[in-house]
């Protein structure tokens, strides 16, 4: 059935992402995920690689392609086995869709190939300590003054932040509510910004998450992405991409579960005559093919240009349901076996719980689906 989604330049790419993955990540995964951290020069050779530039014209440095080849590099990227690193690598792809759908051609030309080269690291900074998911209410205030803002706040959670060179950044120039919102650039090695890390997640441990704050930061009027007080519509505008990656990330997390519990079946073979983990097995199976198939006509139709935001909500809420679904039965079988747990199962086990968060909620996503339903 992928064939009705993938040809063979698609294969060639997969091949040639898997590649990269097996040769520059994985025989240093589990080393960097003890350290917490990766290093920055991964994102020159992904930016080298052409795999940071997917989907940008050429004219910024990108790398011009349909939509399932960002499918398949966000399938095989997760295949390194941490969401974190993943994640971090790719903060671009949320950092830059605002410069490129509403900047100007000089912050274009400015911010966006160095990016995608991976030789400068973008982020996108909006949620807040005090506020979540609720973007419309951020608190981060930037008071226009001559020909520069003074902006003060703070943002929490942001992916890649302590390192980041430009964070695309939501702040509060008008008054309550998504109306008041706009996007600055700030960069930062603006007097007055500052980053710390050191959060003791969970999971993504290899990802570089910060707490960032502002304090009479300086930025250039020219660094305002589109009109004052219509940032709103600039965050919104990848959206519908961010969450169909997240329901890949999710689908594919689940998918290596799936191929653990397998291989260990083959060590295991009166286990896996059983008829409980046999049902187990084939429920799992069910569930993350249900997954794909779903996730993929959304890019399908993501690539087409139409409208599919509610049944992307939909299918971030469904895969990341089944990847907390597959995750957890991953480990009650390996437990099943009296097995120690794979250090892999657990790590994705771990990294799982931020995929039906990030992006936006469950229950977000659940508010979106109910309004686009019309009730």
């Amino acid at each position: 059935m992928d064939s009705l989604y993938f040809n063979e330049n698609h294969i060639a790419f997969r091949e040639k992402a898997r590649f990269f993955v097996e040769q520059e990540i994985l025989p240093f995964i589990n080393s960097w995920e003890k350290e917490k951290t990766f290093p920055r020069d991964l994102y020159l050779k992904a930016g080298n690689s052409g795999f940071l530039g997917l989907g940008y014209p050429e004219a910024y440095g990108g790398t011009p392609c349909d939509i399932f080849n960002e499918v398949i590099f966000t399938e095989e990227i997760i295949r390194c086995g941490s969401v974190g690193l993943a994640s971090s690598l790719g903060s671009g792809a949320i950092g830059l869709p605002p410069i490129y759908a509403l900047g100007t051609e000089q912050q274009k030309q400015k911010f966006i190939p160095p990016v995608l080269r991976g030789e400068k690291i973008a982020v996108l900074g909006v949620t807040e300590p005090c506020g979540g998911s609720d973007v419309a209410h951020l608190q981060t205030t930037a008071e226009k003054k001559g020909d520069r803002y003074i902006v003060n706040g703070s943002k929490i959670f942001i992916t890649s932040g302590t390192r980041a060179d430009v964070v695309t950044t939501a702040v509060r120039t008008g008054g309550l509510g998504a109306g008041g919102v706009s996007l600055l650039l700030i960069e930062t090695d603006t007097p007055g910004f500052s980053a710390s890390g050191g959060y003791d997640k969970l999971g993504w441990h290899a990802s570089d998450t910060a707490e960032i704050s502002f304090m009479n930061c300086e930025v250039p009027v020219e660094n305002l992405i589109g009109q004052e007080n219509k940032g709103f519509a600039g965050i919104m505008v990848n959206f519908q991409k961010e969450r169909l990656l997240l329901g890949l990330e999710a689908q594919t997390v689940a998918e290596m579960a799936l191929e653990a519990c397998l291989e260990l079946m083959k060590q295991y073979p009166a286990v896996a005559k059983k008829q409980a983990i046999r049902h187990k097995l084939a429920e799992m199976a069910s569930r993350i093919e249900a997954s794909k198939q779903f996730n993929y006509c959304n890019a399908y139709y993501i690539g087409q240009k139409q409208d599919v935001l509610k049944q992307v909500c939909m299918g971030k809420n469904f895969s990341s349901s089944v990847c907390d679904f597959v995750v957890d039965q991953a480990l009650n079988i390996h437990s099943d076996c009296g097995s120690l747990i794979n250090p892999l199962v657990e790590r994705l086990y771990r990294d799982s719980r931020v995929l039906s968060i990030g992006g936006g909620t469950y229950e977000i996503m659940n508010h979106l689906i109910a309004k686009l339903m019309e009730i």
